[in-house]
């Protein structure tokens, strides 16, 4: 998680070190960015809960570049860095989860252009929330692991044994479309800085998200989430009298 943290502020401080430059070049009051943290949760093959596996989920960093088209709408590039965990040996009910044994890690690097709107913007200028919606990639490096499987409940022969020899001979995805969306609600506390709180649901197109899919549960695919709080920079400054930024 260090190294993570440090990359983290580095890109932090690649983007803040430009202003300057940046400046004589575009529109900063057409900008902000944001830096939030919290968790991903994975959601897949290895867990019984419909929601996620909160037993498993594992910090996550988030950089945000928005550009203002309007008073309640932005377009915004995420970049996130974190990690997903799952393991079947965490769930006692049912069970055979903890005979099965499987479990997987990855670090994920995902990048996504999403659109922003809140929707409530003009009623409410200082409290906001928001959905969005976008597109973009998961570059992922999982490492599944089914060594510690019980043979004398899933035998050879077994369906799962069959699909182990069937998920053994995949090569697992580097790189995962994903399609990122969520809700939120910002705060404005002052003229520069608002907080966020948000939640974001990454659909994706495969099930080997955990390396696994024939030997658990090929009729449906895998997925992670996140939720976090951060913070954002507005560069323009804001209308006092109605407690929000100028935005274009």
């Amino acid at each position: 998680m260090k190294s993570v943290l440090k990359k983290t502020i580095l890109a932090v401080v690649l983007v803040t070190g430009n202003i300057f430059f940046l400046q004589a070049q575009i529109d900063l009051s057409k900008y902000e960015v944001g830096l939030s943290g919290g968790v991903f949760v994975y959601q897949g093959d290895l867990t019984p809960q419909q929601l996620g596996s909160y037993k498993t989920m594992k910090p996550q960093l988030a950089l945000h570049i928005y550009r203002i088209i309007s008073p309640a709408f932005s377009v915004r590039l995420n970049i996130n860095r974190g990690k997903l965990y799952g393991n079947d040996a965490k769930y006692s009910n049912p069970d055979w989860r903890q005979q099965r044994n499987f479990n997987f890690t990855t670090p994920v690097t995902e990048l996504s252009l999403q659109g922003v709107w809140s929707f409530l913007q003009a009623r409410s200028p200082r409290f906001s929330p928001y959905l969005f919606a976008g597109a973009g990639f998961s570059f992922v490096k999982i490492k599944r692991d089914w060594s510690n499987i019980n043979t004398t409940v899933f035998g050879e022969g077994s369906d799962v044994q069959n699909g182990l020899a069937t998920d053994a001979a995949r090569t697992l995805p580097r790189i995962l479309p994903v399609v990122p969306v969520g809700a939120g609600v910002r705060y404005a506390l002052n003229d520069r800085f608002s907080l966020l709180v948000e939640t974001s649901y990454r659909l994706s197109f495969t099930d080997y998200l955990d390396g696994f899919s024939k030997s658990a549960n090929p009729s449906k695919n895998d997925h992670y989430l996140s939720h976090s709080i951060g913070i954002i920079y507005s560069f323009n400054k804001k209308d006092k009298t109605l407690g929000c930024p100028k935005r274009f």
